[in-house]
């Protein structure tokens, strides 16, 4: 048995149990809600944020009534004969405005300097739903930068409290240190006393993080990410499935992470291990199988164009190097 649900005037059939926002994101991913705490391959994760609110229009053919108030998308779970507004909703776009106001209340302007930048799930969310001024008027909190283990450092004046690295820790690695400290707006992320985040899988805390907050303590202020080549690569690996993406400059791998979804997340499958992200440096630790895909709307696309005519200047051994593109090379 099936369940029909229509958003945004578009019917789609899904099955019992599907929320909202999956639904959304298989009509089209870049028109689906936005959401900044929600991460499908993370049990019990969204209903934080609320930037994935939508508008219900109809329960279903019996209850044609629209619902009192905006629902989370992400942890409302999809009914037959429902009617669903995202973004053709005024009331759903003004509250979005509203949320990403109410993130970057303590959120610093750290854009030219943080190593997230282009790539930032709340850069992309300010770009589209974020208004040229905001009502807050008081002082930005500020922190610290610490450094929660050998690989990881923790920027607490980024984080937005989406609690992603806290499932991340529980549910993939084999002991997590680490969580929310404190209530209310003294809430934040810290660690255990007297203890550091290092596991075979802490490296994963930085692909979930949805800002700067958790940075790549080997890859800090080395290269900005459209300056660099992603590839597809792999390894034989005992701890995790070794398929990563190599991020290159020139021949020189500058940053191992996992391999992200058309909605920028990580399956679970696909989650990598310390040994692959932070000792395999080298082209002749890996197997690349070509160019990683980047979307167009993406800013990282200015330095890695696609074409179905033109072969990509990768080899498919390991102990090869590829060239580095011209800048007149016919792929641009």
């Amino acid at each position: 048995m099936s369940v029909k649900i229509v958003i945004d005037g578009i019917e789609i059939e899904v099955e019992p149990g599907t929320t909202i926002l999956e639904a959304a994101r298989r009509i089209n991913a870049e028109t689906a809600p936005p959401a900044m705490c929600y991460y499908s391959s993370l049990k019990e994760s969204g209903g934080k944020c609320r930037t994935c609110l939508v508008k219900i229009a109809q329960s279903s053919p019996n209850n044609p009534r629209p619902a009192v108030r905006l629902v989370p998308s992400c942890r409302t779970l999809a009914e037959d004969g429902m009617v669903v507004l995202n973004n053709q909703s005024p009331e759903v776009l003004n509250a979005r405005k509203n949320v990403v106001e109410l993130l970057l209340i303590n959120h610093p302007l750290d854009c030219p300097i943080c190593d997230q930048a282009g790539e930032c799930d709340l850069q992309d969310l300010a770009f589209k739903h974020g208004a040229s001024g905001t009502a807050y008027e008081e002082e930005r909190r500020r922190y610290p930068v610490q450094d929660i283990g050998p690989l990881i450092q923790l920027h607490m004046n980024r984080c937005i409290l989406c609690f992603r690295c806290v499932y991340a820790a529980d549910q993939l690695t084999d002991g997590r240190c680490h969580g929310v400290l404190n209530r209310g707006d003294a809430s934040e992320i810290g660690t255990y006393i007297q203890k550091a985040v290092h596991n075979d899988f802490s490296g994963n805390l930085i692909d979930v993080c949805p800002v700067g907050a958790l940075t790549d303590k080997t890859y800090r202020f080395k290269n900005r990410v459209w300056f660099s080549r992603p590839v597809l690569a792999k390894r034989n690996c005992t701890k995790c499935s070794g398929k990563a993406m190599l991020w290159l400059k020139g021949n020189d791998v500058i940053r191992v992470t996992s391999r992200k979804n058309k909605v920028g997340e990580v399956d679970r499958p696909d989650f990598i291990c310390n040994t692959c992200r932070f000792d395999k440096k080298s082209l002749a630790d890996w197997e690349i199988e070509g160019p990683a895909h980047i979307s167009r709307q993406s800013v990282i696309s200015q330095n890695h164009y696609e074409t179905g005519t033109v072969k990509p200047p990768y080899v498919s051994v390991a102990t090869s190097v590829p060239p580095a593109p011209a800048l007149d090379s016919p792929q641009l």
